[in-house]
C-alpha cells in the first residue's frame, strides 16, 4: 500500500522544512505549500490524506481556506490546524468547520506525530462507517464452516496477497461484498480505505464525475478512485456500467492514472479493484454491452460465490448469527429453533440466498409470539399450506406401510443427494446414517449417487 500523503501549509520556511523532514522519516509522503494559493494548487493536483494547516498566513488565512474547502463539500481529508497565537474562539471555529484538531506553536513533535496518526486512523474508520451504514446487518466476514466455504475463504486469503484485480461473481444475495471486504481486510492494504461504489446507483447524468472526480469553477471534488488511493475500490454490479465509462475506467486501471472531469493534470493513484456482478459478463461481452478488454483486465483473479442451496451446512451458523444480530441491534426477542425447524430451513432452496435467509429470520423474530420456533411456523412463513406441509406431494398414502416407507425413503434420500451434489459422505452426516449402511440402503432402493452427481454438474 502507498504511504499516506500529507500536505503541510505554513508560511514559515523553517517549520515547513522541519515538518517535512520529520514526517518523511516516519514514512509519509509530504508536500509543502507556503500560502493558500499554493495549497489550493497542490490539493488540486493530488488529494492529500491529511493537511497540516497554519492559521496565520499573509494572503488567505487558514480558517478562511478551511471554510472554502468545507463549503465546497469536499473536506474529505482530516485537517489539523496550527497556530502560534490562536484563541479559544479560533479553535472553536476551526472545529465547527470540520478541523480534526488544533495544535499550538511552538510545536511538540511528539504531539504532532500522535495527532497525525490518530487523524489518519479516524479518517479510515469514518470512511468504513459511511460505507457500512447501509450494511449494518451484514456479517463482516463469511460465516459458516462448510467445506465449500472453507475453500472459498482460503482462496480469498490467497487472492488478498496480490495487487491484481479480483472479479467476484455469484447470484444476488450470496455475500459478494462480504468477500470483497474480507479480501481487503486480509491484504497489505487493510489500513487503507475500502470504498464501495454501487455502479447501478451512479448518477446517470454524470457517472464519470462520481468515479473520477470533478474540477469546476476552481473547485475540486474528489471521485471514488482518489478516495480509494492506497486502498481498495469495490465496484458493485459492474455490468451496469455504460460503455463510455468502461473505456475511461480501463484506461485509468492500465495506467493507474486519469484526468478528473474538467481537469487538466493527470492524477496518479495506487488502488486495487474488486468488481462484482450477478450477471453473465461473457454473454454481455458477446452482445457488445461490456468491453472485452475491461473484462479480461478485471478477471485476473476470479472468485465464484456459490448459492446458499449449495452450502446448506452453513445455514445453521448463519441463522445463529442473524438471531444474535437482530437481538443485539434491534432489541428483538431471542427465540430458539427446534431441530426439525432448523432442518426445514436447510431443506429450503433460498432463491434469494443469504439476504432472503436474513429477512426470514427477522420476520421470525418480529412476528413470533412463542419463545420456541417449530417446523409448523417455518412452513407457514414459507407459504406452505398446513396440509401440504403435513402431507407432501408424495404418492403412497394408500399403500401398505412397508411399500409407503420404501417410497418415502427413496424420495427422501434422492432429495438429500440432489441437495448435496451427490455427495454420500455429506448426506451421511446430514441424515445421521453411517456411510456404509447408507450405501447399502441406496443400493437396495435402486439409487445411483454417481448419476445424481453427474446431473448436478450439468
Amino acid at each position: 500500500m502507498s504511504s499516506a500523503h500529507i500536505l503541510v501549509v505554513d508560511d514559515e520556511p523553517d517549520i515547513r522544512g522541519l515538518l517535512k523532514e520529520i514526517l518523511e522519516d516516519e514514512g509519509f509522503e509530504v508536500t509543502t505549500a507556503e500560502n493558500a494559493a499554493q495549497a489550493r494548487e497542490s490539493r488540486r493536483q493530488r488529494r492529500p490524506d491529511l493537511v497540516l494547516l497554519d492559521i496565520w498566513m499573509p494572503d488567505t488565512d487558514g480558517i478562511s481556506l478551511l471554510k472554502e474547502w468545507a463549503e465546497g463539500n469536499s473536506l474529505d481529508s482530516p485537517v489539523i490546524m496550527m497556530s502560534g497565537h490562536g484563541t479559544v474562539e479560533t479553535a472553536v471555529e476551526a472545529t465547527r468547520l470540520g478541523a480534526y484538531d488544533f495544535i499550538e506553536k511552538p510545536l511538540s513533535i511528539a504531539k504532532i506525530l500522535v495527532t497525525v496518526q490518530r487523524a489518519l486512523e479516524n479518517a479510515t474508520l469514518l470512511s468504513e462507517n459511511i460505507g457500512l451504514k447501509r450494511h449494518t446487518l451484514e456479517p463482516l466476514e463469511p460465516i459458516g464452516s462448510s467445506t465449500v466455504l472453507d475453500k472459498l475463504r482460503a482462496n480469498a486469503r490467497r487472492i488478498a496477497d496480490h495487487k491484481t484485480s479480483v472479479f467476484i461473481s455469484g447470484e444476488s444475495g450470496t455475500g459478494k461484498e462480504v468477500f470483497a471486504r474480507y479480501i481487503h481486510a486480509n491484504s497489505s492494504r487493510a489500513a487503507g480505505r475500502f470504498v464501495n461504489v454501487n455502479v447501478a446507483g451512479l448518477a446517470r447524468e454524470n457517472p464519470d464525475a462520481e468515479l473520477f472526480g470533478l474540477e469546476e469553477d476552481g473547485r475540486v471534488s474528489f471521485g471514488s478512485l482518489e478516495l480509494a488511493n492506497g486502498g481498495t475500490l469495490f465496484l458493485k454490479d459492474i455490468a451496469d456500467m455504460d460503455l463510455s465509462t468502461q473505456a475511461r475506467l480501463l484506461n485509468a486501471l492500465e495506467n493507474q492514472a486519469f484526468l478528473r472531469v474538467g481537469g487538466r493534470d493527470t492524477v496518479n493513484v495506487d488502488i486495487r479493484i474488486i468488481a462484482s456482478t450477478r450477471r453473465d459478463l461473457i454473454e454481455l461481452v458477446r452482445a457488445g454491452r461490456f468491453r472485452e478488454d475491461l473484462f479480461y483486465h478485471l478477471n485476473v483473479l476470479p472468485l465464484v460465490i456459490p448459492p446458499l442451496r449449495e452450502r446448506r451446512d452453513d445455514i445453521d451458523e448463519l441463522v445463529d448469527h442473524f438471531l444474535d444480530l437482530f437481538a443485539r441491534q434491534e432489541g428483538l426477542p431471542r427465540r430458539v429453533l427446534s431441530a426439525s425447524a432448523r432442518n426445514r430451513l436447510k431443506d429450503h432452496d433460498w432463491p434469494g440466498n443469504i439476504r432472503e435467509l436474513k429477512n426470514f429470520v427477522q420476520r421470525l423474530l418480529i412476528l413470533g409470539t412463542q419463545e420456541n420456533v417449530e417446523v409448523s411456523e417455518i412452513n407457514s412463513m414459507l407459504g406452505l399450506r398446513p396440509e401440504a406441509a403435513a402431507h407432501p406431494a408424495f404418492p403412497g398414502f394408500d399403500l401398505p406401510l412397508r411399500e409407503a416407507r420404501e417410497q418415502f425413503e427413496k424420495a427422501y434420500l434422492e432429495h438429500q443427494l440432489k441437495a448435496y451434489g451427490g455427495s454420500v459422505s455429506r448426506v451421511s452426516e446430514r441424515v445421521g446414517i453411517e456411510r456404509t449402511h447408507l450405501y447399502r440402503k441406496l443400493r437396495s432402493l435402486g439409487i445411483d449417487p454417481k448419476q445424481i452427481k453427474e446431473a448436478s454438474k450439468e
